[in-house]
């Protein structure tokens, strides 16, 4: 059995916050671009105002509900929203460091950009010390500002975060004391494992891109020779694919087969996107007959920040001070990527040579192999004996006499 917060067998599942990110259903009907989506529809939460939030659906199409006319998923997806709430409302006043980050803080932001903040919270001493396990993430309704405990943010800094490291070097601001200490040893978290954490980090990413972009491509294709050939079967239809994909391959048979998967994810993703009935060949040959939408030109949110997190990989293991900041150099080019005036293929281009740049940052990095853990252990300790001390002789604020009641540890019935 698991302790959790009790009294929730009465929750309405209509009144719980939406956080972003929340799985929801659709209890009535709506027209979505055109088409009728029909109540029960599962979506994703992408805003949330307290009136009404706006979801993104299984195709990717968005819409804008009311309130009451979405729920949550899952009796668990209720209870998770509600104790998330009641802990951004509870422990928000505990942050201590404050940072804006994203766009913002990479000299990329446009008229409209979001403002995004990204800090560190410490919790109350008798949050510490009961059965229930305090939360280790703040984040709003809305998904704009999110905040980590502290024993959790310098355990991401030790790995080298992105995220976390962003937060730590984008003139952060102290709300409080305890989080001085943190951004005065900033520095003891830069180390060689940069190269892993961003740079790795940014070529995965580019090999699910380069792998998204092919079956965007191979899709075009596929059902360009569905509309001229509505007979066409699947066999044949892999061997053309491998040979005007030109798909590498040991054997010609090899390649094939490898069309034949490509043409399988295809429409296995289109099924799973609400295009097609079924999820087979037979469905995509019906549907291409019709208007079926053809798929743009992929430029996904994180295609810029490939370059940038490589850019800042080769920056930071090659030594220079660590600035989140794009170089003036880079900054056009990242906002026309941003803009989608750049092709896909030559924005995965771009990443694929600054790879040997990366390469040589890291093998001549004057930056030590691993981050000081014995000042992150000091640190942390300075900052959890210090919420203690405060709430032990109760000094003004949430850590003393100010402090939120943590939940009460009981059995659900």
């Amino acid at each position: 059995m698991a302790l959790r917060l009790g009294g929730l067998a009465d929750l309405d599942p209509a009144a719980v916050p939406l956080p972003a990110g929340t799985e929801v259903t659709t209890r009535v009907d709506r027209i979505v671009f055109g088409e009728l989506r029909t109540q029960g529809a599962t979506a994703r939460v992408v805003v949330s105002d307290g009136e009404g939030v706006e979801v993104v659906f299984l195709d990717g199409k968005r819409a804008r509900f009311l309130r009451d006319e979405v729920l949550p998923r899952k009796l668990g997806v209720a209870r998770y929203a509600l104790r998330r709430a009641l802990a951004w409302e509870q422990l928000r006043p505990c942050v201590v460091i404050d940072t804006i980050v994203g766009s913002r803080a990479w000299g990329v932001a446009e008229e409209g950009s979001d403002e995004d903040r990204r800090g560190v919270f410490v919790l109350p001493m008798p949050w510490t010390t009961g059965l229930v396990d305090p939360p280790l993430d703040l984040a709003s309704v809305d998904g704009s500002q999110s905040y980590w405990e502290i024993g959790k943010a310098i355990r991401q800094a030790l790995r080298a975060d992105p995220n976390t490291l962003e937060m730590l070097f984008a003139a952060p601001a102290i709300v409080d004391p305890m989080g001085a200490e943190l951004v005065a040893i900033r520095g003891a978290f830069v180390s060689q494992e940069i190269y892993g954490s961003f740079g790795r980090y940014a070529l995965s990413q580019l090999d699910r891109l380069e792998h998204n972009q092919r079956l965007a491509e191979h899709r075009v294709t596929v059902i360009g020779w569905l509309r001229d050939d509505p007979a066409l079967e699947l066999g044949a239809a892999a061997e053309r694919l491998a040979d005007s994909a030109q798909i590498a391959a040991p054997t010609r048979a090899d390649a094939i087969a490898r069309a034949r998967d490509y043409i399988k994810q295809l429409y296995r993703s289109m099924f799973d996107q609400g295009a097609i009935a079924a999820n087979d060949w037979a469905s995509l040959r019906a549907a291409a007959a019709t208007q079926l939408e053809l798929p743009r030109d992929l430029r996904p949110k994180n295609a810029y920040n490939l370059i940038r997190l490589l850019d800042m990989a080769i920056r930071w293991l090659g030594g220079e001070p660590p600035e989140v900041r794009v170089s003036e150099a880079l900054r056009p080019t990242l906002l026309a990527i941003k803009r989608g005036l750049v092709p896909m293929p030559e924005v995965m281009a771009l990443a694929r040579d600054l790879t040997p740049r990366l390469e040589a940052a890291r093998e001549a990095s004057p930056l030590p192999r691993h981050p000081d853990v014995a000042a992150a252990d000091r640190v942390l300790r300075l900052a959890r004996e210090e919420a203690a001390r405060r709430w032990i002789v109760r000094t003004e604020g949430p850590w003393g006499e100010g402090a939120p009641v943590p939940p009460e540890a009981r059995f659900d019935e």
